[in-house]
């Protein structure tokens, strides 16, 4: 039993007690999960066609088959069968076996009365054709989104910085008010790869990669790895094909008989749902115009002077200087895909390959050129594809005119040429199984890193957990589900070290300490070990985001605006043998001078690892790493109990931190912190080993006068020099059969201007599995895992995040903001499918009750308000489809998906009685004094789905966390391959179910029998009943003690789905601030 410093008001038994819920005679049948066969498929070579050119090479490949995926997913599949649709929902429940859960009478109020409930599902009605639902779309506005854009357009709308006051971004209200900055839009794509099949083999021959329109080589059964960019190898033999018999050649004749000129389709055109994947090809463009306009004024002039003239200066000018093209695809104004940058090219060849998911409702997809520009980039023009001519699922291709804004050729030839198809989720049948069983699963396909078989996974919540602070949980075979102590762990294995200590962090602070209830390892801070461990001989290397706002020069410092330490940190061991590294989150030279500012003032170093060598028996040593959402530095510290006031005077007293009160504290609440973490031991503790050396590689490399040096020491170790450190190779093979065995893979969102390591030749980037952005190299691997794991759930999705902010392509308003992640509409969709197929599914979403910082601050009060958007769009979609099947009445939108936030009270603790004064009676500070409340606030990076998986990490759920260009970010998706559902044909029982069960019971205080179907109807009502009774406990008057901490969060959903706030609390309780937020001015990038 830990030493808790103080004592505990109330044991985990919480003699409090929801009233126990009714028995419910319509409980429904146990859930028989359906089995489904994993049949390997294989794309199919692209239609054979050929022409004259003289391209018609044949070359072979060889190489190594980078992290090989068996499974393809064909753009021809066959047509999946589903089950017979059943009804899918909670069990009879007998005796509960958490008997601490019994003494809880009288707390919470029963379960709605099984004579409210509405009756078992009835067979719904069919969804109608997507036609019959679709909008007219005239072309007349289809062209209205894209514009010339580049730095001027910072003058315009959707440019300016927003400020913030959320806890890892600057808050520009102070620092920026008065700088407006814009780069392209469609500065990233909005989007990553899906799965797809085996991967590319790499060549040493480089030649013209041959499209599946030309019919140039193409390698055989390639379908690769899902990314932006093909590498240019391979073969596929030629034929002839009809339309390009003539020649293979573009010239510059508008419409020469060689090529096939598709006219644009004047007229309407329905808005279609595309929820699938989209196969594209951009091959080339010919004709394109030079949009110079320097050069061709220059040589306007030129043609004025006399020719010997004329001869002598371009005899200097011996290259030209023409359009730098790149083209962008964009479904319903989010860009899903772009090629990189051809320079000075007015006929450029890409034969880029796009395997993207595509959940967006869209009367066409836009293939859009442009030039690439030192000041941003100018379109050129766009080629529109009717969603109507590939919804059928037949593949489109042919040769384009790309046209001008008013819908006419932007110049006389030029044509881009593409293919494109369409494959419908119900026709993936990759998605239909949960977490794949056996050996042949391979994990998230089409990302930088491979599923690892083998080694452990220890799941953390709150920085530590004391002993009996949590109830005993039952899991299979037996074993009772042990609850981590994450900074304990994370202090012995410093502790422990022998070789390297490896940590990352948006903050590191030297004077944080991680153990606070354990005699003499409570008095020793981060700094004091880590300093101790260099003096050992131990490698410790530090890497922090380095605040742009905090300096220190000559003398003169400033902490910076996000307190993170930085420097304070920095000085600290400036003396010792630790190395710290602070890193700049900075652009690339190729960027727009715009773009280099705002990412460096905007974006930061998010990841948060700690990586160290520890035992592993014999005289060798291994590779440990923790990761996920909680830094070392103040602020931190905290356990399941969530104090406010009673530990101000003990664990807290050096360590208070409360951003939202910007006057005097004293008295106030801390605000209480609850997080996600993890440890890996295993080889997939090696990746997270490759990212921090790879990042460590970029941050130290020499610049400026720097570079003068002869030789330059990167201080990472060679661990394959080590002979006792083991590698990743040197792990025992995996046993399938061990029923503790983990399978992990690692997740990032970052770029190549953050890391060293990625090819220097984007046209290489398929071998790495890397997406291509404008003039960099993409890993957005943490948003393919969320969507491959949203779209294979079967159940129920637990999510609890910092932020959740996503698909504004699809909200009512604001679709152009540039949040374009496809997580929220993948929920509501996957939520869709489940009430169309007649089946329970059920999302559960835990956010903070606002943003870190000051709720009415304009920028806390933006991220509100696109939350808010958020919620309103998914449940508007739930709605939609409960009428569609007929359901509308029997439910409603809130039986499917939830959104709470966590809160607390405390009755006694630290007493603020002589703080109070007249003149600050009616602040936020005082109000919290008297109020004895606060919210907890939610941290955490995590998404459990069906009890059988977990994504775990420092990435929220935003555009800047999930695109890659902003944020980098690092997460793990893990699963234990004896406890999923096609494993075990029912629920799984293991560590990742303990896991979720050990949170709901933090956060509710108890453990009911419902809890362990989670999509059943009587779960979603019964924890939904008590976060509104938690609620009414929260805002009211009187001062009670909270036993259980989630609340509803104060909005209300009407069975519509209309999100509104609450009548009668319209704002935050004592701290003001709308609960919808609010948006005043112009759309800006820092806050989504």
């Amino acid at each position: 039993m830990d030493n808790y410093p103080y004592q505990n008001p109330y044991s985990y038994h919480y003699h409090h007690g929801y009233p126990p819920p009714n028995q419910d005679p319509y409980a429904p049948a146990p859930y028989q999960y359906p089995q489904y066969p994993y049949p390997p498929s294989t794309y199919p070579p692209p239609t054979p066609t050929s022409h004259s050119n003289s391209h018609s090479h044949s070359h072979s490949f060889s190489g190594p088959i980078p992290f090989q995926y068996p499974y393809t997913v064909s753009p021809n599949p066959v047509p999946h069968t589903p089950p017979t649709p059943q009804y899918h929902g909670g069990f009879q429940y007998g005796s509960s076996p958490y008997p601490y859960q019994q003494s809880l009478a009288g707390h919470y109020p029963p379960p709605e009365s099984s004579s409210q409930a509405p009756s078992p599902y009835q067979q719904p009605f069919q969804y109608p054709p997507p036609e019959s639902n679709s909008e007219l779309h005239s072309r007349h506005h289809s062209f209205s989104g894209h514009k010339r854009q580049d730095s001027t357009s910072s003058l315009g709308a959707n440019s300016d910085i927003a400020p913030s006051h959320a806890s890892a971004y600057p808050p520009l209200d102070d620092i920026l008010s008065n700088v407006h900055l814009s780069d392209s839009r469609l500065s990233a794509p909005a989007s990553p790869p899906a799965p797809s099949g085996p991967s590319l083999p790499a060549s040493t021959s480089t030649t013209v990669l041959q499209s599946p329109v030309y019919g140039h080589a193409t390698p055989g059964d390639f379908y690769g790895y899902p990314n932006n960019t093909f590498h240019y190898l391979g073969r596929v033999d030629s034929s002839i094909h009809s339309v390009y018999a003539h020649t293979g050649s573009f010239n510059a004749s508008q419409h020469s008989q060689t090529m096939q000129i598709v006219p644009v389709q004047r007229g309407s055109l329905r808005v279609l749902l595309l929820h699938g994947n989209l196969d594209i090809w951009v091959c080339d463009a010919k004709n394109l115009p030079n949009m110079d306009m320097f050069h061709k004024t220059l040589g306007d002039m030129l043609g004025r002077l006399p020719v010997n003239v004329t001869n002598k200066i371009e005899g200097r000018m011996n290259r030209k200087i023409t359009s730098d093209p790149y083209v962008s695809i964009a479904v319903a104004g989010a860009v899903v895909g772009r090629t990189y940058v051809i320079s000075n090219n007015e006929n450029p060849v890409w034969m880029q390959r796009f395997y993207v998911p595509v959940a967006h409702y869209a009367a066409e997809v836009h293939f859009v050129v442009k030039d690439s520009d030192v000041v941003g980039s100018q379109l050129i023009g766009i080629v529109p594809i009717p969603v109507q001519q590939i919804y059928s699922g037949e593949k489109i291709e042919g040769i384009y005119p790309i046209l001008n804004n008013s819908g006419k050729p932007c110049k006389p030839g030029a044509v881009l040429r593409l293919s494109i198809q369409y494959t419908p989720m119900e026709k993936l049948s990759f998605y239909h199984h949960g977490v794949g069983a056996g050996p042949e699963y391979l994990g998230v396909p089409g990302t930088y890193f491979p599923l690892r078989k083998g080694g452990t996974v220890t799941l953390y919540q709150d920085a530590h957990v004391p002993d009996g602070c949590l109830p005993n949980l039952k899991l299979d075979q037996g074993t009772t589900y042990v609850h981590g102590k994450c900074w304990s762990d994370v202090f012995d294995a410093i502790r422990q070290a022998r070789r390297l200590i490896y940590i990352t962090g948006w903050s590191v602070w030297h004077k944080v300490r991680l153990v606070r209830d354990a005699g003499p390892a409570s008095d020793c801070t981060l700094g004091d070990i880590l300093r101790s461990k260099s003096q050992e001989g131990v490698r410790v290397l530090i890497l922090i985001w380095d605040d742009p706002t905090s300096r220190s020069i000559l003398g003169y410092r400033t902490d910076g605006i996000m307190q993170t330490h930085d420097e304070e940190t920095r000085r600290f061991f400036k003396h010792s043998s630790v190395q710290v590294l602070l890193c700049p989150r900075i652009a690339g030279k190729r960027h727009s001078w715009v773009k280099q500012k705002e990412v460096g003032t905007i974006y930061t170093h998010h990841q948060k690892t700690v990586i160290v060598d520890a035992e592993a028996g014999g005289n060798r040593r291994k590779i440990i790493a923790f990761l996920g959402g909680l830094d070392l530095c103040d602020g931190r510290y905290d356990t399941p109990h969530h104090p406010l006031f009673r530990t101000l005077q003990t664990l807290h007293k050096d360590d208070y931190h409360n951003p939202t009160f910007t006057g005097n504290a004293a008295g106030c609440p801390r605000e209480s912190w609850h997080d996600l973490h993890c440890r890996i031991d295993g080889p997939a503790a090696y990746d997270v080993l490759v990212n921090f050396e790879e990042r460590w590689f970029k941050a130290s490399k020499p610049r400026g006068i720097k570079k003068l040096k002869m030789s330059y020491d990167d201080a990472l170790l060679r661990i394959e020099r080590i002979p006792d450190i083991i590698g990743v190779s040197d792990f025992p093979s995996d046993n399938e059969n061990d029923p503790e065995a983990w399978h992990v893979q690692i997740f990032r969102s970052i770029d190549s201007n953050s890391v060293k390591g990625f090819p220097k030749d984007p046209k290489d980037a398929t071998i790495k599995n890397l997406v291509c952005g404008k003039n960099l190299l993409i890993d957005m691997s943490i948003h393919t895992a969320y969507v491959k794991a949203i779209r294979a759930a079967q159940h129920f999705i637990y999510i609890e995040n910092q932020y959740f902010i996503g698909s504004s392509y699809n909200w009512n308003s604001y679709k152009d903001l540039g949040a374009n992640n496809l997580i929220p509409m993948e929920i509501a969709l996957k939520i869709a499918s489940k009430i169309k197929a007649n089946e329970r599914f059920a999302a559960y979403i835990v956010v903070p009750m606002w943003p870190e910082g000051v709720p009415t601050g304009a920028a806390t009060q933006r991220i509100l308000f696109w939350q808010h958007k958020t919620m309103q769009m998914m449940y508007e979609t739930i709605y939609r489809a409960l009428v569609e099947a007929g359901l509308e009445a029997a439910f409603s939108p809130q039986d499917f998906l939830n959104f709470f936030c966590l809160g607390n009270r405390e009755v006694d603790g630290f007493e603020s009685s002589g703080i109070e004064s007249p003149s600050t009676a009616n602040t936020p500070q005082s109000l919290c004094r008297r109020s004895r409340r606060f919210m907890i606030y939610v941290h955490s990076k995590g998404m459990i789905v069906d009890d059988e998986y977990v994504i775990l990490g420092s990435a929220n759920i935003n555009q800047r966390s999930m695109e890659g260009t902003r944020d980098t970010e690092i997460a793990m998706g893990a699963y234990q391959p004896q406890h999923t559902w096609a494993k075990k044909l029912s629920n799984p029982h293991g560590q990742i179910y303990g896991y979720r069960m050990s949170l709901w019971a933090e956060h509710v205080g108890v453990v009911e029998d419902c809890f362990t179907q989670p999509e059943s109807i009587e779960c979603v009502r019964r924890v939904k009943q008590m976060a509104e009774m938690n609620w009414k406990q929260f805002a009211a008057d009187e001062v009670t003690e909270m036993r259980g901490h989630l609340l509803k969060y104060p909005v209300e959903v009407d069975r519509k789905g209309k999100v509104r706030p609450l009548p009668g609390c319209e704002s935050f309780p004592d701290v003001g601030g709308n609960i919808v937020g609010s948006f005043l001015g112009i759309q800006e990038n820092l806050t989504i």
